[in-house]
C-alpha cells in the first residue's frame, strides 16, 4: 500500500511530498489542475518573510523573532494561535537553506518593494520559477505526481484516514493523508454565502474577483468539516485586496495590485473616504484594504492620487485614468452628481487637514491630518499637483481563512484529538495562524514550515504504523 498521499499540488503539499519522501515514504501527489496550471496560488507569489538575527545573503539587518510576532500580533489583532505562530517564526529562520536544496534560487527584493529587503527573500523566477522547481526535486526523488485529479471525499474510520475518492470515481488508499488543498476562495457559492447579502440588498462576494488558482474550490476543507473536523477561523476573513477594477476573474496576480493608496486618497463611488489609508506601511497593511472595499457601495473604491506620488510606487500593469483637474477626474471616475460635489469637498477638506512635515515613504513620517475622520496618520500630503490620477479597484480575494484545527505536528483534529494519520498544511490550516489580517510573504512562510511538518508527520505515522503491525504479528504468532 501506498505510504503517503498528498492532496493538493502548491507550495505547501509540495514541501510535504518532498519532505516525507526524503524520509523514505512512498509518496503520491495528487494536482485538481492540469500540469500547464499546476501551483495553485505559489505560482503568484514573489517571496517568503523570515525571522534572521543577522544579515544572511539577501536579507539586510536583523529581523528577529520578537519583531515578527509583533508584526503578526498587530495585523491580527490577537486573532492568532500563539504556539503555532512562533513555531512558523522560529523554523523560517531555517527553511532557505532546505529550499535551495531542491533547486530554489533568491535574490534582493527589487526596488519599489517598500520596506521589504530586511524581511522577506525573494524567489529569482518568482513563484513559478519555485513551483518548477519542487516539482524538478520530486521527480528526481521519485514522488509519483497526477494532474487533473481533483478528490472529492476523504474516507475516514473515525478519525483515521482510510482513502481518498477522486472526481473520477477512483478509490486511492494510502497509510497516511496530507490534505494541503487550499481554501474555498474559487468557490463563488461558498463565498456567496459566507458573505451573505448586505443592508443596501448587495451580495458583495458577486463582485469579487480570484487573484489566483480558479481551483480552490474547498471542497475536502468542506467534506472534513462535515464528517466531524474540528474548525478555526471565520469564513469572511481572508487575504483580501484591493486590485484593479479591470482584472481578470482568475490568475490576474500581484499585477492587479495598485500599491499607492498609502501616497493618496480612498474614495468610495459617494465621494467619501472611509480609512486611514496611511495608518502603518504598506506590506502590513495592503491586505486590508479588499476587505474594506468590500463593505462599501457597489464594492468599489477609487485611488486618487497627484502628480507628487508618481514614481514612489510599484507601477501597476494597467494605467490609471489621468486629468489635469479634480473635476475632469470625477468625471472620468465615473463620480457625477452628488457624488463629485462629495468628492471635490472631501478632496479639499483632507487638503486644509494636511500638516506637513517631512515627508518620508520609507518610515513612519510625521506628514498627517489634523481634526478630520478618519485621519491619515503618515504620508499625508494635499492633492493638489496636476495631473491626477485615478485608480478603480474592487476586492481580490487571495485565500481564505476558516480553515482545520491542527497541532504543532500538523494533526488534524477531530473533537479535539488529533488524527494518527491526516495532516494539513498551507491555506487549509491557515487559520490557526492568521484569524485577520496579513503581512507581505507569511502565506508562502506558513505553507512551507508546515508542509515540511505535515510531510514530516506523515513519515512518523507510517513508521509507527509498520513498528504495531510488525508488534502485532509477533503477538499473534506468539499465540499460535
Amino acid at each position: 500500500m501506498l505510504d503517503v498521499l498528498v492532496i493538493g499540488g502548491g507550495n505547501a503539499a509540495l514541501c510535504a511530498a518532498l519532505t516525507a519522501r526524503e524520509a523514505g515514504a512512498s509518496v503520491l501527489l495528487l494536482e485538481s489542475a492540469p500540469r500547464e496550471w499546476r501551483g495553485g496560488n505559489s505560482i503568484h507569489t514573489r517571496n517568503i518573510r523570515c525571522s534572521h538575527d543577522a544579515p544572511q545573503d539577501v536579507l539586510t539587518e536583523a529581523y528577529p523573532e520578537e519583531e515578527f510576532w509583533q508584526d503578526l500580533l498587530k495585523v491580527t489583532g490577537g486573532k492568532t494561535r500563539e504556539p503555532l505562530t512562533r513555531l512558523v517564526i522560529r523554523q523560517s529562520a531555517t527553511c532557505r537553506g532546505w529550499m535551495r536544496q531542491h533547486g530554489v534560487h533568491f535574490q534582493p527584493s527589487l526596488s519599489g518593494t517598500l520596506h521589504l529587503s530586511r524581511t522577506n527573500a525573494f524567489f529569482m523566477g518568482g513563484g513559478k520559477a519555485l513551483v518548477n522547481a519542487y516539482y524538478r526535486s520530486a521527480d528526481q526523488l521519485g514522488v509519483q505526481v497526477r494532474y487533473d485529479t481533483p478528490v472529492a471525499r476523504l474516507e475516514l474510520d473515525g478519525d483515521r484516514f482510510v482513502a481518498a475518492h477522486t472526481a473520477q470515481g477512483e478509490r486511492i488508499a494510502a497509510k497516511v493523508c496530507v490534505v494541503a488543498s487550499g481554501g474555498f476562495e474559487s468557490n463563488r457559492e461558498w463565498l456567496r454565502e459566507a458573505w451573505g447579502q448586505n443592508a443596501r440588498g448587495e451580495w458583495p462576494a458577486d463582485q469579487f474577483a480570484v487573484r489566483g488558482t480558479r481551483f480552490n474550490m474547498g471542497v475536502l476543507l468542506k467534506d472534513l468539516l462535515a464528517q466531524g473536523a474540528d474548525s478555526i477561523g471565520d469564513a469572511t476573513q481572508a487575504h483580501m485586496v484591493a486590485i484593479d477594477a479591470r482584472a481578470p476573474l482568475y490568475d490576474g496576480g500581484i499585477c492587479t495590485r495598485v500599491d499607492c493608496v498609502s501616497l493618496g486618497i480612498m474614495v468610495n463611488r459617494n465621494g467619501q473616504r472611509f480609512y486611514d489609508e496611511g495608518e502603518d506601511f504598506w506590506p502590513k497593511r495592503y491586505a486590508i484594504w479588499g476587505r474594506l472595499v468590500a463593505q462599501q457601495p457597489g464594492q468599489v473604491g477609487h485611488c486618487v492620487i497627484d502628480a507628487k506620488a508618481v514614481g514612489r510606487f510599484m507601477p501597476p500593469v494597467f494605467k490609471g485614468v489621468q486629468a489635469d483637474t479634480l473635476p475632469e477626474l470625477a468625471a472620468l471616475l465615473g463620480l457625477t452628481g452628488d457624488s463629485a460635489a462629495n468628492f471635490l469637498k472631501t478632496v479639499a477638506d483632507y487638503n486644509a487637514a494636511c500638516r506637513v512635515g517631512t515627508f518620508d515613504h520609507a518610515v513612519l513620517d510625521d506628514c498627517h491630518t489634523e481634526g478630520m475622520t478618519p485621519a491619515k496618520t503618515h504620508w499625508a500630503r494635499p492633492i493638489d499637483t496636476a495631473p491626477f490620477y485615478g485608480y478603480t479597484l474592487k476586492p481580490g480575494v487571495t485565500f481564505t481563512y476558516l480553515g482545520l484545527w491542527i497541532d504543532e505536528h500538523a494533526a488534524v483534529h477531530f473533537g479535539g484529538q488529533p488524527s494518527a494519520n491526516l495532516f494539513a498544511a498551507g491555506e487549509v490550516m491557515a487559520g490557526n495562524v492568521l484569524g485577520q489580517g496579513y503581512t507581505a510573504g507569511v502565506g508562502m512562510t506558513i505553507g512551507t514550515v508546515f508542509g515540511r511538518i505535515a510531510g514530516a508527520s506523515a513519515a512518523r505515522a507510517v513508521k509507527a504504523a509498520a513498528v504495531a503491525a510488525t508488534a502485532s504479528a509477533g503477538v499473534e504468532l506468539a499465540g499460535a
